[in-house]
C-alpha cells in the first residue's frame, strides 16, 4: 500500500512539473524567433526540447553506417524487420520507435515514429539515426541536429573496427554535448572470449585517455540477440549482450531516476537555448544602443528646430503686438489734440453746428473732419497698416527655414541609418527623404480674418471715436447755450432789478458755469482717450491670439513633416528597444523558472527526512 502511495505522489509531482516545463519552454519559444542574431538551431533545439517533454525516456543509438545500429533495435524488439539492416547507409531519416498496441509507422518532416507492440517501449523510446560518418553528408546533419533529444546515448561500433580516429571525434562531440555515453561494441560474436576482453579493455582505455571520463563499454551481438528472441533462448539472450539493455533499463533507470532524467533533457536544452538568447540579446545592445544614440540626436535636432521656429514666431507677434501699442498711443495723441484747453472754443463751435445739424448736412453722414485732421496729423493707422506684412513675412520665414530642415534631417537620418548593423538596416521601413509637398495652409487661411482685426481697429477711430467726439462737443456746446440763455432770461425778466451787486454775482456765477463746462472738455477727452486704447489693446488680444494659434498650426504641420522624414529610423528604434526590452524581460523571467525547475526536478522521488519529498 505504502509503495502505491508512493508511486501516485511521484506520479503528481511529474505531472506538475511537467506541466511547469511544458510552460516555460513554450514561453522560451515565444522569444527566440524576434531575436536578431540568434543562430535559428537554438529555436529548433527549443522545439524540439517541447517535444522531449511530451515522449518517453529517449534512448538514441548512433554509429557509423552498417555498425549495426538498426540490428540492435530490432533485437531488443524480438523482430527482425522493423527497421531495415544493410550493407549501404539505407537509413537517411530519424526512426523513433514507442510502444503502441499495433505496428505502424507515422512519417512526419525527416523524422518516422514507429508503434511497436514490444514491452522495453512502455518504459523507454528507441530512436535509430542515420550514419555519424555517411558518406551521404545529410545522414551526419540530421543526427548531429538530433543529438540534443536524447537522454542517454548508445554509440555502437563494430568489433573489427573499435576506437577509429573517427570514433573518437564522435565521442568528443558527444562529450560537448553533455549526454551520457555507454559504447556498444557490435558483432562481439565475431571475437573469441579472450578478443572480447581485449577489445573491451581496448575501448575503455581510449576512452578514458581521450575523453578525461569513464565511459561504461558493452561488447554485444545483434545477430546473437535477434537470434535468442526469435528462439526464445535465454543463454543465447546472455550471450548477446543486450541483457545489459534491458537490465539497464529496468535496474539503472528506476522509476524517478528515469522520470528526473526525462524532466532534466528538455530543461538542460532550454536553458542552453535560452542562455544563448541572453548572450545574443547583450551582443545587440551595442548596436541598439548606437541606433538609439542616433535616434536621440534626430529628437534634440527636432526640440531645437522647434524651439527655433517657436521664436521666429513670438518674435512676429511681439512685433504685432508693438504696431498695436504704436497705434493706441498715436491714438491718445490724437485725442488729446482735439480736446486741448486752447481748442475748447473751437470744440463749443463745432459743437453748434452739430447741435443744429448744420455740420451733419455738410459732413453728409462722413466722419467730422477735425477728427481726420486729428488722426492723419498723428498717422494713427500707420503701425496698423504694417500689420499685414509681418504676417506675410512670418509665413516664407517658416517656410525656408523648415525646408532647410527637412534637407538636413533627411541627409543625416539616411546617413547614419547606411552605418548601422545590417540586421537593424534590414527592418527600416521606407526611407528617409524631405517632403514632397508643402502645407501652407494655416497662416494662408488666418489672413482674411487678420485683416478684420485691422478694419476694427480703423473703425475705433473713424467711427466709435468720432461718434463720442462729437457727442461730447454737443453737449458742451449744449451746456454753453444753455448759460447763455439763463443769462438772458435772467437780465431780460428783471429779476435782479437796479441791484448791481446781485447783477456782478449772477454775473460771476455764470461765468464760473461756463468756464466749468470748457475746463472739462480735456478730461472728458482723457476719458475718451483711456476707452480708445481699451478697445484697441482688446482687438490687439484677439489678433495675438489668432496669429499664434494659426503660427501654432503651421508648426505642428512642419514639426509632423520633420518627424515623418525622420519615422524610418526613430521608429524602429523605438519599437526595436521596447521590443529588447521586452525579450530581455521575458528571458530572465524564464531562466529563472528553468534553474527553479531544475531544483525542483532533482528533488523528484527523493526521500527527505520523513519519506518521500512532496
Amino acid at each position: 500500500m505504502a509503495d502505491v502511495v508512493s508511486e501516485n505522489r511521484l506520479t503528481r509531482e511529474y505531472d506538475s512539473l511537467r506541466r511547469r516545463e511544458f510552460t516555460a519552454i513554450t514561453d522560451l519559444l515565444e522569444v527566440l524567433p524576434g531575436i536578431d542574431g540568434l543562430d535559428p538551431v537554438n529555436a529548433e533545439q527549443a522545439r524540439d526540447a517541447l517535444f522531449h517533454a511530451d515522449n518517453p525516456y529517449l534512448i538514441v543509438f548512433i554509429g557509423s553506417f552498417s555498425s549495426g545500429k538498426s540490428s540492435l533495435i530490432n533485437a531488443l524488439l524480438g523482430s527482425g524487420d522493423i527497421l531495415p539492416v544493410g550493407p549501404i547507409p539505407t537509413t537517411d531519416r530519424i526512426s523513433i520507435m514507442r510502444f503502441g498496441e499495433q505496428a505502424s509507422r507515422i512519417v512526419s518532416g525527416d523524422t518516422d515514429t514507429v508503434m511497436y507492440p514490444a514491452p522495453i517501449l512502455n518504459k523507454v523510446s528507441l530512436v535509430d539515426t542515420p550514419g555519424l560518418e555517411s558518406i551521404f553528408q545529410t545522414h551526419e546533419n540530421i543526427t548531429r541536429r538530433f543529438l540534443h533529444r536524447a537522454d542517454t546515448v548508445f554509440y555502437v561500433m563494430l568489433a573489427t573496427q573499435a576506437m577509429s580516429a573517427s570514433s573518437l571525434q564522435s565521442l568528443q562531440t558527444l562529450r560537448d554535448y553533455g549526454k551520457k555515453v555507454i559504447i556498444l561494441v557490435n558483432q562481439s560474436d565475431l571475437l573469441s572470449e579472450d578478443e572480447r576482453s581485449a577489445v573491451q579493455k581496448y575501448v575503455t582505455e581510449h576512452s578514458q585517455a581521450h575523453l578525461g571520463l569513464p565511459v561504461p563499454v558493452w561488447m554485444v551481438s545483434a545477430k546473437l540477440g535477434l537470434t535468442a528472441q526469435t528462439g526464445d533462448d535465454e543463454v543465447t539472450w546472455r550471450a548477446s549482450g543486450l541483457g545489459q539493455i534491458e537490465q539497464y533499463v529496468d535496474s539503472q533507470l528506476d522509476d524517478a531516476e528515469r522520470l528526473r532524467q526525462k524532466l532534466l533533457t528538455p530543461l538542460q536544452i532550454a536553458e542552453t537555448a535560452a542562455a544563448h538568447a541572453v548572450a545574443t540579446l547583450k551582443s545587440n545592445q551595442g548596436a541598439l544602443d548606437r541606433a538609439r544614440s542616433i535616434s536621440e540626436n534626430v529628437k534634440q535636432q527636432l526640440s531645437a528646430q522647434e524651439r527655433d521656429q517657436q521664436q521666429v514666431i513670438r518674435d512676429a507677434v511681439q512685433q504685432a503686438e508693438a504696431q498695436f501699442a504704436d497705434t493706441a498711443a498715436r491714438a491718445g495723441l490724437a485725442v488729446s489734440d482735439i480736446f486741448q484747453l486752447n481748442r475748447v472754443v473751437g470744440s463749443v463751435w463745432r459743437g453748434a453746428l452739430e447741435l443744429i445739424g448744420i455740420a451733419r448736412l455738410f459732413r453728409r453722414g462722413k466722419t467730422p473732419e477735425y477728427v481726420v485732421s486729428a488722426f492723419q496729423q498723428r498717422e494713427v493707422f500707420t503701425p496698423v497698416a504694417g500689420l499685414g506684412p509681418i504676417v506675410d513675412k512670418l509665413g516664407p520665414q517658416l517656410e525656408g527655414r523648415d525646408l532647410k530642415d527637412f534637407d538636413e534631417l533627411a541627409s543625416y537620418t539616411q546617413r547614419e541609418i547606411k552605418g548601422l548593423p545590417s540586421a537593424i538596416q534590414s527592418k527600416v521601413i521606407g526611407t528617409p527623404q524631405a517632403p514632397i509637398t508643402y502645407d501652407r495652409k494655416p497662416l494662408q487661411d488666418v489672413r482674411p480674418v487678420l485683416a478684420r482685426f485691422e478694419d476694427d481697429v480703423r473703425k475705433l477711430g473713424s467711427e466709435d471715436f468720432a461718434r463720442s467726439a462729437r457727442n461730447a462737443v454737443v453737449y458742451l456746446a449744449l451746456w454753453e447755450l444753455l448759460i447763455v440763455v439763463f443769462g438772458l432770461v435772467i437780465f431780460a425778466s428783471g429779476v435782479l432789478g437796479d441791484n448791481g451787486q446781485a447783477t456782478l454775482v449772477a454775473l460771476v456765477l455764470l461765468l464760473a458755469l461756463a468756464m466749468i463746462g470748457l475746463l472739462i472738455m480735456p478730461l472728458v477727452g482723457r476719458a475718451i482717450a483711456a476707452r480708445l486704447k481699451t478697445r484697441i489693446f482688446a482687438v490687439q488680444t484677439d489678433y495675438a491670439k489668432t496669429l499664434q494659434k494659426a503660427a501654432d498650426a503651421q508648426l505642428e504641420v512642419a514639426m509632423r513633416l520633420r518627424r515623418d522624414a525622420t519615422a524610418p529610423l526613430t521608429r524602429l528604434v523605438d519599437a526595436q528597444a521596447e521590443l529588447h526590452n521586452q525579450q530581455l524581460v521575458r528571458l530572465h523571467t524564464v531562466e529563472t523558472e528553468l534553474n527553479r525547475l531544475e531544483q525542483d526536478v532533482n528533488k523528484l522521488g527523493r526521500k527527505g527526512l520523513f519519506g518521500l519529498r512532496g
